[in-house]
């Protein structure tokens, strides 16, 4: 295990040739089929690097008198040689991971350095983007629980003013199958991004991007992953319970989860020990030639603009694996509404239109959307994408299995255009096919 130290500079280091993306995305890549490319040669190094670290063993397991590991200990081995593969193969900076299986501890580890000279550590803290969204997801089905409001209350009971609001309900909000255009995805909103990444969006610029664009579809009929629907949903949620989202998520969420190191801010500041992330992914909005180098510090990009007002969160690896298990059973809520937020009830929904692509397709076994979590398979998860920085959370029920990893990218890990993908996915389906061979993460199918 990495020990953990204190950061020594808290303050945007640029580290090597500079680079840029021409969009931002707080989430996996919502295209299951560049996700399984990735995926593919992540799985296949890590299972390499496992049998060739079980072979290394053989001898000293066949001795009877020789003493061996624990479980957890060869366990703890075995992800990092996993982990080891993935960062020679998909071009990973830096990794995080922590695994449990129920009350026990699997392994947390750092590999790579945060920035040069500064190596990552367990306790550095991140950005957890789209995470938040369970969180909102939580929030929302407490007021459910309490009889506060119904998933089909339709919202222009608080905003009169939305398009189709007397249609769409707060259930369509949190599965996103509202029709409501990303702001996003907008090429103002993108080309304002671009000109200046540390820029605060507030909710009614964010609102004006977003309604510049007719809707995507009719209310309920079709399912597009939007960040203008949990935007909406955060500032409806602060009408109900008559405060900021921020202090309802902390009191109500936050807190009864035990999630110490998990805080919010609309400002781009990052607890030390920060965590430091870079990108390429505005190579082109600066007109960057693809056969320059370009690599730029992203870490206190401001990410305000991928979450609800008062959900833009930072926080630990801990706490990442704690909410994954207690949004994995369902701790803060009745059974009814845990089932609500869970269960597979969108899967063979959904298709490609022209008005929504890439953002709308058919939800599968692989990928589908509860209630603020994805479904894959029999696992719960969230998996953010943002400022250089891939993210996934998940949970296994039935076994009780925990995964955490947080993974900052390397120059190869950004195409010619600076365009990537969430590098923790691959490394979590492997750990999670390791823990859980007889129910492992699905492929994720092209």
């Amino acid at each position: 295990m990495t020990l953990q130290q204190n950061e020594l500079t808290p303050q945007p280091v640029i580290v090597g040739p500079r680079g840029r993306n021409p969009r931002d995305r707080d989430s996996s890549e919502r295209q299951p089929g560049k996700l399984r490319a990735r995926a593919g040669s992540g799985m296949l190094a890590a299972g390499l690097a496992l049998a060739s670290l079980v072979a290394g063993t053989g001898s000293t397991a066949a001795s009877a008198s020789t003493p061996t590991t624990s479980p957890r200990s060869a366990q703890a081995s075995a992800i990092a040689a996993m982990v080891r593969a993935a960062m020679g193969t998909d071009n990973l900076r830096a990794v995080i991971v922590r695994v449990t299986k129920g009350n026990e501890v699997v392994t947390t580890q750092a590999f790579g350095p945060s920035m040069t000279g500064v190596p990552a550590t367990t306790a550095m803290h991140f950005r957890n983007g789209a995470v938040a969204f369970t969180y909102v997801s939580t929030l929302l089905l407490e007021y459910v629980d309490q009889h506060k409001v119904k998933l089909d209350d339709t919202i222009d009971r608080w905003m009169p003013g939305l398009p189709e609001s007397h249609t769409v309900t707060l259930k369509m909000l949190a599965n996103q199958t509202t029709g409501y255009p990303d702001y996003e995805t907008d090429p103002a909103w993108l080309a304002a991004f671009n000109a200046d990444p540390f820029h605060i969006f507030t909710f009614n610029e964010r609102l004006s991007y977003a309604f510049d664009r007719p809707m995507q579809f009719a209310p309920g009929t079709n399912w597009s992953y939007a960040h203008t629907n949990f935007m909406i949903l955060g500032q409806i949620l602060s009408m109900i319970g008559k405060k900021p989202l921020s202090t309802l998520l902390s009191q109500k969420v936050l807190q009864p989860m035990g999630l110490a190191n998990t805080t919010g801010s609309v400002t781009s500041a990052v607890p030390s020990p920060a965590l430091h992330s870079f990108s390429s992914e505005r190579r082109v909005a600066l007109g960057i030639p693809p056969t320059a180098p370009f690599y730029e510090e992203a870490t206190y990009w401001n990410t305000q603009w991928g979450t609800p007002v008062g959900a833009n969160e930072t926080t630990n690896i801990v706490d990442l694996t704690t909410t994954a298990a207690k949004v994995g059973t369902g701790a803060l809520l009745s059974r009814a509404s845990y089932r609500t937020m869970t269960a597979p009830n969108l899967l063979g929904f959904g298709q490609k239109e022209a008005a929504c692509e890439p953002s709308c397709f058919t939800q599968v076994n692989a990928y589908n959307f509860g209630l603020g979590v994805i479904r894959s398979g029999s696992w719960l998860l969230q998996d953010p994408l943002l400022s250089g920085e891939g993210i996934t959370e998940a949970y296994l029920p039935s076994q009780k299995i925990a995964i955490a990893i947080v993974v900052t990218l390397g120059p190869g890990a950004f195409d010619s255009q600076g365009n990537y993908s969430n590098l923790s996915d691959p490394l979590f389906r492997s750990i999670g096919r390791y823990m859980a061979p007889t129910d492992p993460p699905p492929s994720v199918p092209g």
